[in-house]
């Protein structure tokens, strides 16, 4: 191909790139950016932080002052999206954003409330991931339900152990 012939293909074409910053950039249908937490409907499950693989969502427990911090790092974050499929109330939405040098924030925290088990008193999920759950058990094993999982374990097992004489 003769060079004249390229020159008249591009002058076909015309300008296929942007002066971007200064012009807009479009981005593609389906692209993921950075995800946007809604922390009026997060329950604090834990689900997004067990997903995400570069640790950007981690949750802590602050049993001093009673509360669980969800804690978002822009920074860590790669993008997959994997926390707004597993979340099970769609707290976590993904956004096309992706122009993050100019981020005020670039760590996001909800803190929610705990429950403490109504047998040891220790503090084992949030008052909303606990109504989420019985909301979706129903009224069927609500004592149950506020138990830590060790307490429940014990009370699981007691309630199969027949008393010494007892027929099985």
């Amino acid at each position: 191909m003769s060079r004249l012939s390229w020159i008249k293909k591009a002058l076909e074409v015309g300008v296929v790139t942007r002066k971007y910053p200064f012009e807009h950039a479009e981005v593609p249908e389906g692209s993921r950016g950075l995800p946007e937490f809604d922390s009026s409907k997060c329950i604090g499950c834990s689900a997004c932080a067990n997903v995400c693989t570069p640790d950007a969502i981690r949750v802590v427990d602050d049993l001093n002052e009673g509360v669980r911090r969800v804690e978002y790092f822009v920074g860590r974050c790669i993008f997959c999206g994997r926390c707004a499929e597993v979340c099970p109330v769609s707290a976590i939405r993904i956004t096309k954003e992706f122009e993050l040098a100019y981020k005020d924030e670039v760590r996001f925290i909800i803190e929610l409330k705990l429950v403490k088990c109504s047998n040891c008193g220790k503090p084992f999920t949030t008052t909303r991931h606990l109504n989420h759950v019985l909301g979706k058990v129903g009224e069927g094993l609500p004592e149950l339900m506020t138990l830590c999982p060790d307490c429940r374990r014990k009370s699981t097992v007691n309630s199969f152990i027949t008393p010494v004489g007892g027929t099985v």
